[in-house]
C-alpha cells in the first residue's frame, strides 16, 4: 500500500509523468476499506481500492522517493518528486511493457449505414440509437479529451465528461459514445442539447451545465490499458467495456441486446418514442472512419443532415427576421438544392442562425441545381459551411424534402460528408 504521499495514478508509459497528490497519513487498518463516507465528513464520497500489493523502498528523501511496486495493476520501478506546493509527480523508471501501445491521438469513429433490420437475428446485437452528438473520449492520467466526429474539441463545452477520467484513474482508454441531453420526459432531446453548444465563457458553460445537464452513453471501447482493441470482434470489445463498470451521475454504459429478435427491440424503442436502433455484427471488427454494413441504423422517424445554402426573410410579424432556410445535400455535381425549412425554430434560434449566416453572404447561389426565378429572387445566399438536421415526412418525386422541420445545427459534422438518407 502507499503511505503518506499516495499517487493518484501511476503511468505505464515512461515518457509521461502523472500528478501524485500529497494526502495525509492514514492508519494502516484503512488500507482495506471500501465503501461510502458520508458527505461533509473528511474524504466524503465513494472509496474503492484501485490496486493493492507490496513495495520495496529504494530511496526516501525530502526531494525524491524511489520504489518498486508489486501490485496487481501497478508494477515496476517508480520515482516521485515534488512540484510547486504540496503536490508531487510520479514517473515510471522501467521501460513500458512489451505489448504496450501509447494512446493514439485520434481514431475516426466507425459509421453505420441506413438500412432495414437483418433478416436473420443470428450473429447480431442491437443497441438503442441515441439522439445526440457522437464523441470519442481519450482518457489518460485521469484527464479526459473529447473530440467530435469532425475533430472539434468538446472538452470545455461539456465539463461533465471529466467525471469519467476520475473513475478510470490510471487506466488509459479510448471510448466511443454519444452525448445526449434528456428532456423532462426522460428521453433524449436534441433541441435541448443545442443550448449547450456555441458557448465561450466558462461562467456561461457552468450555468448551462446546471440548467441542461448532459449524459455520455458509452457503447464501445477501442483502446484500453496500453492495448488496441480495434482488431477484436464486437463481443470481445463489449466484454472489455462492461468489465469497466462505467456508470455515474453523467455517464452510463449502453445496453447491448443479444440473442433477441431485432423486431422486438425496434418495437419497444418505437413505443418509448426513441429514435431507433443500431444493429451490429457480433463478429465485426472496428473499422475507423468507414461506413459499412457491419453496423446498420434503423430509424423510427426520418432525419436528414443538410447544408445551409441561404435563407429567406420572414413575413408579417416575422418581418426582418429569418423566414426559412434553403437546404442542400452534397452529391457528385456539388450541393444539390432539396428545399427549404421554415418550422422548428423558436425566436432565439432564428436570431442565432441569422448571426451565423450574415457574415457568410454570397452574391451567387452555392447550389448546383437551379432554383426557380421566384426562389432565386427572394434568397440571401451564403457560403455552404453550416450543417444542420431536419426531420421530414418523405422525399418527393423531384428529390425535395416534404414537410421538413428544423432540429438544430450539427456542430459535429463538416459540410461535404452528408449523404442522402434512403
Amino acid at each position: 500500500m502507499c503511505h503518506g504521499r499516495c499517487p493518484r495514478v501511476s503511468p505505464v508509459d515512461p515518457t509521461a509523468n502523472h500528478l501524485a497528490v500529497h494526502t495525509e497519513d492514514h492508519p494502516l487498518e484503512y488500507g482495506g476499506f471500501q465503501g461510502d463516507i458520508p458527505a461533509g465528513e473528511y474524504g466524503g464520497g465513494h472509496v474503492s481500492i484501485w490496486d493493492s500489493g507490496d513495495y520495496n523502498l529504494e530511496k526516501w528523501t525530502d526531494t525524491e522517493i524511489k520504489v518498486v511496486l508489486h501490485g496487481t495493476v501497478a508494477k515496476g520501478r517508480y520515482v516521485l518528486f515534488p512540484t510547486h506546493g504540496k503536490n508531487w509527480m510520479i514517473h515510471r523508471m522501467d521501460p513500458a511493457p512489451k505489448d504496450f501501445e501509447p494512446l493514439p491521438r485520434r481514431i475516426r469513429p466507425m459509421l453505420a449505414i441506413a438500412e432495414s433490420l437483418p433478416t436473420d437475428d443470428d450473429g447480431w446485437a442491437y443497441e438503442i440509437k441515441w439522439d445526440g452528438i457522437r464523441a470519442m473520449l481519450y482518457v489518460e492520467g485521469g484527464r479526459v479529451r473529447a473530440l467530435s466526429r469532425n475533430d472539434k474539441d468538446l472538452t470545455p463545452t461539456f465539463p461533465e465528461l471529466r467525471e469519467i477520467g476520475e473513475l478510470l484513474g490510471a487506466r488509459p482508454a479510448i471510448l466511443d459514445g454519444e452525448i445526449v441531453a434528456l428532456g423532462p420526459d426522460g428521453r433524449p432531446n436534441f433541441g435541448q442539447l443545442q443550448h449547450r453548444l456555441h458557448l465561450s465563457s466558462n461562467a456561461e458553460i457552468t450555468r448551462r451545465a446546471r440548467e441542461s445537464p448532459v449524459s455520455y452513453v458509452i457503447f464501445d471501447v477501442l483502446h484500453l490499458d496500453g492495448q488496441s482493441l480495434l482488431d477484436l470482434p464486437y463481443d470481445e470489445r463489449r466484454a472489455r467495456l462492461e468489465s469497466l463498470n462505467l456508470a455515474g451521475p453523467s455517464f452510463a454504459t449502453a445496453d447491448s441486446f443479444r440473442d433477441v429478435r431485432g423486431a422486438d427491440i425496434l418495437a419497444a424503442v418505437r413505443k418509448g418514442g426513441l429514435e431507433g436502433v443500431v444493429a451490429k455484427r457480433r463478429d465485426s471488427l472496428y473499422s475507423p472512419g468507414l461506413r459499412q454494413g457491419d453496423w446498420r441504423k434503423v430509424k423510427n422517424f426520418k432525419t436528414q443532415e443538410v447544408v445551409i445554402g441561404g435563407w429567406n426573410d420572414g413575413k408579417g410579424e416575422r418581418s426582418g427576421s429569418l423566414g426559412a432556410l434553403l437546404l442542400g445535400v452534397p452529391d457528385a455535381e456539388g450541393l444539390r438544392y432539396v428545399g427549404k425549412v421554415g418550422t422548428g425554430f423558436n425566436e432565439s434560434a432564428r436570431r442565432e442562425l441569422l448571426q451565423k449566416l450574415r457574415p457568410l453572404a454570397l452574391k451567387k447561389s452555392p447550389f448546383s441545381s437551379r432554383l426557380s426565378p421566384a426562389e432565386n429572387a427572394l434568397a440571401h445566399f451564403v457560403r455552404p459551411t453550416i450543417v444542420g438536421e431536419v426531420r421530414y415526412a418523405e422525399w418527393t418525386a423531384d428529390d425535395h424534402l416534404r414537410h421538413p422541420s428544423w432540429r438544430g445545427i450539427r456542430l459535429d459534422k463538416d459540410a461535404g460528408e452528408e449523404v442522402r438518407e434512403p
